[in-house]
């Protein structure tokens, strides 16, 4: 998607040593809502004929982009909890590794929310090395659900996460790809 990928180049800020891409300016600290907007309609646009009948997304990032999608699509969205709340009796658990943070993290999902009659698109902000997703492929293994596919606001093309989605089977589209971080901090996306 041509404008997320010039809102990339304009305004995110990379560091070659540990792979960091910061676009904290408009898409994972301060959002920019006519391009979330944009965005949600490309991922409708993609996923229009997969039989979708929920969009999950993991806290907290891919939140905006999901709950966009799931009003243009008319689907219900379900977002997978890091905290359990005192208000879900019985939840499917996982754990993810957050590269931002650098550490693992419990996230859980509502049993009455993730069940086997359920065909999900899973939508989140970047797809790095692939521990979210593989979240969300647990998960749906323990409720039955049917993951149709993925979205990706930002793949870091240099890291494993498309490997290990495609590895898995799983249909994935990302609106922009960095393909690589040069040694001056400059990003290469298409």
């Amino acid at each position: 998607m041509e404008e997320l990928k010039q809102r990339i180049l304009k305004d995110g800020v990379a560091r070659k040593e540990g792979g960091i891409v910061r676009v904290g300016s408009f898409l994972n600290h301060q959002l920019d809502p006519q391009l979330m907007m944009h965005c949600a309609e490309e991922f409708a646009r993609l996923f229009a004929d997969q039989g979708a009948n929920k969009i999950v997304t993991i806290e907290a990032s891919g939140i905006a982009p999901a709950i966009l999608m799931g009003y243009i699509m008319h689907l219900p969205v379900v977002f997978v909890k890091k905290k359990a709340p005192k208000t879900i009796d019985a939840s499917w658990k996982s754990w993810v590794w957050s590269f931002t943070r650098g550490d693992e993290t419990t996230v859980c999902v509502d049993r009455d929310f993730l069940t086997d009659k359920d065909r999900i698109v899973f939508i989140d902000d970047f797809l790095a090395d692939g521990h979210a997703s593989g979240s969300i492929i647990h998960l749906c293994r323990q409720s039955g659900a049917q993951i149709v596919g993925m979205g990706f606001l930002v793949e870091k093309g240099f890291a494993k996460g498309g490997q290990f989605l495609r590895d898995h089977g799983i249909t994935y589209h990302a609106l922009a790809t960095i393909k690589r971080i040069n040694d001056d901090n400059t990003m290469e996306v298409e």
